[in-house]
């Protein structure tokens, strides 16, 4: 039974998605205003591992992901390089997608813009000046936060604590210096849209509340982004939908830790951040991914260049443990056939206590730790000569903990299609596959497809079962 951590209440709770095994899943993407840096990948790294642990668990993932493509930010950096905004978003989000695909990141289903979803988002702001938590003013609309009586539930802050604490020079349009804007009225030689409040562009709130309730529905199973979302972007997003429909907007906020570097968040503003493709100069996909599940996802994580040392030197021995393992099924494969009492008194329980470590708020680091338990009983079994055919069970449970942690492995040379070990995992393989289709869990089965045709096979199914074959 899976447990997730809810930050809304403040406590692990049962996970039992809103329809039997579909959950919606929406995280917050870039605003892409330059490059990724690890401080991004970490929150999308988490919410592929959700994804890809939940899809093994039997559920449907119908996962969103958005680009806010126009900001203050943007559009300073596009009046800077002379350029049209669309072409800075553009090259951001091309960087972004070259790194996700190097991360192996499973794409997520739909990527919705902010400037492609214009009319979602105006038909929101519509709703909430309706229902009396929105007002307009000279073109600008804003939200009245303090109509709306739970603002403050997710991040636990008061307004009236809130307003105490205000110190910025308050917009003299705002009835309260808490509200926020829904739509900004347009501004000389900035990007517009023509909507019922006159010509301007959304606020940066808004576009995550309309995508987010366009593509997943009214109530959303899971809503993740960066620990620094939850105020006030997550909780502004909160407060809209749920002022425009009545419902809950999110069953379970997910959101990941901060990446540090000195004690202080990662971020552009500050000029501390790491660029993901000049890191991948320097450290493998597997090795950056490694550091980023070291911890649990909602810790904070320190990163410096040692850190990152240490990830490539513990990830070394996993990738050893699996070359090492190939080698001898490979030397003694002739025994693969062979019936032997011994493999079921040596068959590994670790897989069972990494999927229990997992269920408990997709803890990767206890996870982890059951990998590198499982790697020392194949090192000593294979260094005891024990019989191949127990090697190979061993391989195939510390496989599958690391697909399920995103990990990617280089698969055999092209030239060598006849290898003995590589034939054998790959039917074992279709054989779990073909299990997961018995049972209807297509979203695991499919995506196991996808894995083995990114190798460079051909996946075909029968009534009696599937079969394989290299591309020509």
């Amino acid at each position: 039974m899976m447990h997730v951590f809810n930050r809304l209440t403040g406590k692990k709770e049962i996970f039992k998605s809103l329809v039997p095994n579909q959950v919606g899943m929406y995280i917050c993407g870039m605003t892409v205003q330059d490059s990724p840096h690890i401080g991004h990948m970490r929150s999308f790294v988490t919410a592929d591992i959700m994804r890809r642990y939940l899809e093994f668990r039997g559920s449907r993932v119908h996962h969103v992901q958005n680009f806010t493509d126009i900001d203050d930010k943007i559009i300073k950096r596009a009046n800077d390089e002379r350029v049209p905004y669309t072409t800075v978003a553009d090259r951001y989000i091309r960087e972004y997608f070259d790194v996700a695909e190097k991360l192996n990141l499973l794409r997520a289903h739909v990527y919705p813009k902010a400037t492609e979803e214009i009319d979602a988002i105006i038909e929101l702001i519509q709703k909430i000046i309706e229902n009396g938590y929105g007002y307009e003013v000279d073109g600008d609309v804003f939200f009245s936060v303090e109509k709306f009586p739970k603002y403050g539930e997710l991040s636990g802050r008061k307004t009236d604590e809130l307003l105490t604490g205000t110190r910025f020079k308050v917009d003299p349009k705002k009835q309260s210096p808490l509200d926020f804007a829904l739509w900004k009225s347009t501004k000389l030689n900035e990007p517009s849209w023509d909507s019922p409040f006159g010509k301007g562009r959304p606020g940066w709130h808004i576009e995550c509340s309309a995508m987010a309730m366009k593509y997943l529905g009214e109530t959303l199973d899971m809503h993740g982004g960066g620990l620094d979302l939850i105020f006030p972007h997550h909780e502004n997003e909160k407060a809209q939908a749920e002022s425009a429909t009545g419902v809950p907007f999110v069953k379970y906020w997910v959101e990941s830790g901060l990446l540090n570097i000195g004690g202080e968040k990662m971020s552009k503003s500050l000029g501390n951040f790491s660029p993901m493709n000049e890191l991948l100069n320097s450290f493998s996909a597997n090795e950056i991914r490694f550091f980023l599940i070291s911890h649990h996802y909602r810790s904070p994580l320190e990163y410096n260049n040692e850190r990152l040392t240490e990830a490539k030197q513990a990830f070394s021995r996993i990738e050893n443990c699996v070359r090492n393992a190939y080698f001898y099924i490979s030397r003694n494969g002739e025994k693969l056939e062979i019936e032997n009492p011994e493999i079921d008194r040596i068959k590994p329980n670790n897989l069972e206590d990494f999927i229990q470590a997992m269920d408990n708020d997709f803890n990767t680091a206890i996870a982890l730790s059951h990998i590198f338990d499982l790697v020392k009983e194949t090192n000593i079994a294979i260094q005891s000569s024990n019989p191949a055919p127990a090697i190979l069970e061993m391989t195939d449970s510390l496989m599958v903990m690391c697909t399920l942690l995103g990990f990617r492995f280089e698969a055999p040379r092209r030239q060598d299609p006849t290898d003995n070990i590589f034939n054998r995992m790959v039917d074992k393989t279709l054989e779990w596959r073909q299990m997961l289709r018995k049972e209807k869990n297509w979203a695991m089965a499919d995506r196991i497809r996808d894995d083995l045709t990114s190798l460079g096979l051909i996946i075909e199914d029968h009534p009696k079962g599937s079969t394989w074959k290299w591309t020509k």
